[in-house]
């Protein structure tokens, strides 16, 4: 049994395919599959079903399969204590990001980065937090950037820096005429929020609940981005938060309809996080350093309260 083979296996396993898969493993699909039935033969069992179209695991393969990831993620990880105590920064890593930070965010680190450290094979993808955090506790992904605090143990949490919360106004709205809001303002029902899924919506109903404990919220209008909420809310329909960083992309003539609110403002902590075993942690400090160089201007808040993105949590630290 080699680590190839493992490969191999996990590949197919993946694709549902041997000549799929060995595209994506650099081999010839003959080199492949005899190299998974000299591992097939060796444990007198089979791992695949290949009668079935798609290929399908059998239950004994399934078993082998996560055994397999186990064994193949632990030997993936000696290279990278070389590449820690040599001081290498370079190799493939996995990133992802929630979608209220991606568009924001990313265009501003990453250039920076990968001009600063070539080497590294940044692999990025847009997930929502309970997504990052099951790929990160499988080993899917290196690293993520999230709101929080998650309260997860598994999960180390590197604090890049905090994002006020920022109101969205229309003109026929009863606060379009303060010069700054309260969160004692907010009316739960005249608020868009984005569609289940999203932890930003969370922050926004813990507002609420944190402030207004008697309001019990009935909120009307979801959408699945922000760019709708804002054409929502100028129609007249409500009026929606936005986190600070969205506001550097409203237009100049949109900009009437932002409200900052009284300090201390609301505002989300937003992290890079990874799993407590995580050992690329060179190629992370790098990360973070690049993102706290670009960030640094661009926020400069201090005096706010943090909210929770978790489900219901009200409490609010003092930051």
């Amino acid at each position: 049994m080699t680590i190839t083979q493992l490969k191999y296996v996990l590949a197919v396993a993946k694709y549902q395919n041997f000549t799929v898969a060995s595209e994506h493993c650099f081999v010839t699909q003959p080199t492949l599959s005899m190299q998974i039935q000299k591992l097939e033969d060796q444990l007198a069992i089979k791992i695949f079903n290949r009668n079935k179209k798609p290929i399908e695991l059998t239950a004994i393969g399934g078993k082998i399969v996560e055994q397999a990831k186990i064994i193949v993620d632990e030997s993936n990880r000696i290279k990278d204590i070389v590449d820690q105590q040599k001081g290498f920064i370079g190799g493939v890593f996995k990133l992802a990001l929630i979608p209220t930070v991606m568009p924001t965010l990313l265009p501003m680190f990453l250039k920076i980065f990968t001009k600063k450290h070539p080497k590294v094979k940044l692999i990025i993808e847009e997930l929502t937090t309970e997504e990052c955090i099951q790929k990160l506790t499988d080993g899917s992904i290196d690293a993520a950037i999230a709101a929080t605090p998650l309260e997860n143990e598994a999960i180390k949490e590197r604090v890049l820096y905090y994002e006020p919360f920022v109101g969205f106004i229309p003109e026929n709205h009863k606060l379009f005429s303060k010069k700054k809001i309260n969160t004692n303002d907010l009316e739960a029902d005249t608020i868009l929020l984005l569609e289940d899924g999203h932890c930003f919506k969370e922050s926004v109903l813990n507002i609420c609940k944190t402030y207004r404990d008697e309001t019990e919220t009935s909120f009307q209008l979801q959408s699945g981005n922000f760019s709708t909420l804002l054409k929502l809310s100028k129609e007249g329909l409500g009026m929606t938060l936005l986190p600070f960083l969205q506001t550097l992309d409203v237009t100049d003539e949109d900009n009437k309809y932002l409200r900052f609110f009284e300090a201390p403002a609301p505002a989300r902590e937003v992290s890079l996080i990874h799993h407590k075993s995580q050992l690329k942690i060179h190629i992370i400090e790098a990360l973070k350093d690049v993102i706290d160089s670009v960030i640094r201007g661009a926020i400069t808040f201090n005096d706010v309260k943090i909210i929770s993105p978790l489900e219901g949590k009200k409490s609010i630290n003092n930051s």
